[in-house]
């Protein structure tokens, strides 16, 4: 409440350019004549389909190569100090090379999503991993199983908690690269209607994007951990 009035207060006062901070009663009106519009859901359409298709490819490539580097003394020394390192690097500095890999199309907005998704999930993996209990996995050994049992009778239901954290953090960063890129080169996309909000001065129309995506990541990061059976307060 406070924070509302404080933004009304400052919209009323004339402190800063017009319509930079516009009433929320005109931000409120743009929310509903946004979820009006039938353009927005195909554009939200788009973005979701990439974002899904990011994080699929990225969440499981992730999770191979964490489980790789995890359950190999060798591998993780000599591999995931790379990926500590190139974690944090922002990836919008690879867009580039993205476009002339993939094109302009949705390809580019994909991979930068799973270039994004790839590192927190990899890493999640790979430090769960670790935490496995010996005793199961010397269990699952006495018995003989093979490569592919041990994946998924052991190390995957031992790890739901690192990878549902990773999966979380893989869709956050997978929300961020892809938008970026559909706010560099795209005509579609909520990325794109950000950024041709921007351009056109419509800043009611622009904070309703952003309130709605807002809302939409957190009911798609807590259906995540409903879906995983953990309390996302928790996690």
């Amino acid at each position: 409440a406070v924070l509302l009035i404080a933004w009304e207060i400052v919209a009323a006062s004339g402190l800063l350019y017009r319509d930079v901070v516009p009433s929320i009663v005109f931000i409120g009106r743009a929310v509903v004549e946004l979820l009006s519009d039938p353009t927005y859901y195909r554009h939200l359409g788009v973005t979701a389909a990439e974002i899904g298709d990011a994080l699929a490819i990225g969440g499981l490539a992730g999770l191979a190569v964490g489980i790789a580097l995890g359950g190999s003394r060798l591998l993780g020394r000599a591999f995931e100090p790379y990926l500590y390192y190139l974690g944090p690097t922002p990836k919008i500095i690879f867009f580039p090379i993205m476009i002339m890999w993939f094109g302009v199309g949705p390809g580019s907005k994909v991979a930068m999503g799973v270039l994004s998704c790839f590192f927190p999930v990899a890493l999640s993996a790979a430090a769960g991993m670790r935490q496995i209990d010996k005793v199961l996995i010397r269990v699952g050994r006495s018995f003989r199983a093979r490569t592919w049992q041990m994946v998924t009778k052991i190390y995957l239901p031992a790890m739901r908690l690192p990878i549902i954290n990773g999966a979380r953090l893989g869709l956050g960063v997978a929300l961020i690269g892809t938008l970026l890129a559909e706010t560099k080169i795209s005509n579609q996309g909520i990325g794109f209607l950000i950024i041709n909000a921007y351009w056109t001065f419509d800043m009611p129309r622009l904070y309703a994007l952003l309130i709605v995506l807002f809302v939409l990541s957190i009911g798609v990061n807590t259906l995540i951990g409903r879906f995983a059976g953990i309390d996302a307060r928790r996690v």
